[in-house]
């Protein structure tokens, strides 16, 4: 059923030493995914391989095991521009990035343009939650007539989506209550299992809803949990996002001023446990790969530079801006963005912060998005971008992630994720990704927001053993090197074939990419 493609390459690794090792590259597969998987593999299935596993993951797994077994690469840093990051976590506390030259003192030990800096920068402030970019061009008369109609009746729409959401919820989380209460008095148990309630048999008609309404929500996964997690995002959602009254900003700059600088602070932490997004993300790509009950990051060389700048709501294109630049001139080689929105006050200000990246050789990778929508339709612009309205690329170093799933099959793009032939590079593992949560904790979670650190972590792991190859080379590598799924995908529209959802057409592939990397000069 998947087919992938090219030849046998010698692997040759230019690290400290010329070290000369023969493997093929991942030539073809036609087995079935595996039925069931360990406990241990479903929370590491995206390391795991379409050959040996029958998984369609990132062959990570096999990269340690049969191409880099003693041998010793270099550290690569990796700016994570996201949320506040928990950096005493277990699995992250050793990767995070230190800036030697501060020292927290109260001075800019190393002339920087920022006091204190010793693991990165907070935008934000003491602020999180925020409204969206859209609401904030509306709220400050940043529009011309023309669109000003649009943008307030788009604002209008997304709160009647989240009031109608909300009423939806609530109901659900009624039935699902009314329903654990007849099972827990039919069984005489509060703790009871879903096979307790599989096994009830009955003619009670109310008995009966009850089962099928617990069995329907537990295959969905819907627990109370996840329910009130929606009602509190739609709450946020029409208090906050799509509030024009409010204003969420504590740092005293002007966001519509590129040169008003002097703000934030060095405190990168999250600021509360729901503050959780960057946790996650950095977990994927260096997640300590030794804690038995953790996850296994995929680059433990990688080392997190942590750039607070998205809040709950839409990041501002100023923070995004300064924090690229931030990450470019202390010496990170990888930039992970897993954020995104369609509407951009000053657009201007992040592609040429992003630009002078590609210029400074450091590789910026995004998230495409999750709203299974084609980015290559004019109508649906997303920032950032390496183009705009399907023009030409302004950046040679910017890779764009679609995420993927478990299944091969027509579901095997996440349902859930944004695609395009021309504006989306490549696809990465995005559903039931295992990693940490604050607080030492760890989760499963969904979105192109988990797909973008498996190919940054992909990416860190070639830079740590060839240090030696470009930003731009490592981007091509990337895409050339991934795997292709022979696959008709039914779940984003139109039928077509995986192929034409991405530039590559590709699953990426870090066991390939590797070897394809030891083929490669510098450019």
């Amino acid at each position: 059923m998947n087919k992938t493609l090219l030849l046998t390459f010698s692997i040759i690794f230019v690290s400290c030493n010329a070290i000369k090792l023969d493997y093929d590259y991942i030539t073809s597969s036609n087995q079935e995914i595996k039925s069931s998987l360990s406990k241990s593999d479903k929370k590491n299935w995206h390391n795991l391989d379409i050959e040996k596993d029958s998984v369609p993951g990132t062959s990570v797994e096999r990269a340690y095991n049969e191409l880099l077994n003693d041998l010793k690469g270099k550290k690569v840093i990796v700016a994570v521009i996201d949320t506040g990051l928990d950096i005493d976590h277990l699995s992250l506390s050793e990767n995070i990035w230190v800036n030697k030259d501060e020292k927290v003192n109260g001075r800019d030990d190393d002339n920087n343009g920022y006091i204190d800096d010793i693991h990165g920068w907070n935008y934000l402030g003491s602020s999180y939650v925020e409204t969206r970019d859209m609401t904030r061009i509306l709220r400050d008369n940043k529009i011309n007539n023309r669109k000003y109609n649009l943008v307030e009746e788009e604002i209008q729409k997304e709160i009647k989506n989240s009031k109608e959401q909300l009423n939806i919820l609530n109901y659900y989380i009624q039935i699902l209550d009314e329903s654990k209460e007849l099972l827990s008095d039919y069984l005489n148990n509060d703790n009871f299992s879903i096979q307790d309630v599989i096994n009830i048999e009955t003619v009670d008609p109310k008995l009966n809803r009850a089962k099928n309404i617990y069995k329907d929500f537990d295959f969905y996964g819907y627990t109370k949990e996840y329910l009130n997690e929606g009602i509190d995002q739609y709450n946020d959602f029409i208090n906050y996002h799509f509030n024009v009254e409010f204003n969420g900003r504590t740092t005293n700059d002007d966001i519509y001023d590129i040169n008003d600088r002097n703000y934030g602070d060095n405190n990168i932490y999250n600021i509360k446990e729901s503050e959780s997004h960057s946790t996650h993300v950095s977990g994927i790509i260096s997640g300590n790969r030794k804690i038995e009950d953790g996850n296994k990051g995929i680059n433990n060389l990688a080392e997190i530079m942590v750039l607070r700048a998205v809040p709950n709501g839409d990041e501002y294109d100023k923070d995004v801006a300064l924090a690229i630049r931030y990450a470019v001139d202390n010496g990170a080689k990888i930039i992970n963005g897993s954020f995104g929105k369609y509407f951009s006050s000053n657009p201007e200000w992040v592609i040429d912060a992003i630009r002078y990246a590609s210029e400074n050789d450091v590789l910026f990778i995004a998230g495409a998005g999750n709203e299974s929508k084609d980015l290559d339709s004019l109508s649906n612009d997303s920032y950032p971008n390496d183009q705009y309205f399907n023009k030409d690329e302004f950046s040679e170093t910017f890779i764009k992630v679609g995420a993927s799933s478990i299944n091969l099959d027509e579901n095997f793009t996440a349902y859930f994720s944004n695609y395009g032939k021309i504006n989306v590079d490549i696809f990465a593992p995005g559903v039931d990704i295992y990693s940490s949560m604050p607080n030492n904790k760890y989760k499963f979670q969904d979105g192109t927001s988990m797909a973008s650190p498996v190919v940054a972590g992909i990416a860190s792991l070639i830079m740590s053993y060839f240090p030696r190859l470009s930003a731009k080379k490592v981007k091509e590598i990337i895409l050339e090197s991934g795997i292709d799924i022979d696959l008709e995908i039914g779940n984003l529209g139109d039928k077509k074939n995986f192929n034409e959802y991405s530039k590559s057409g590709k699953l990426v592939n870090a066991y390939n990419a590797l070897i394809l990397a030891s083929k490669s000069r510098r450019k």
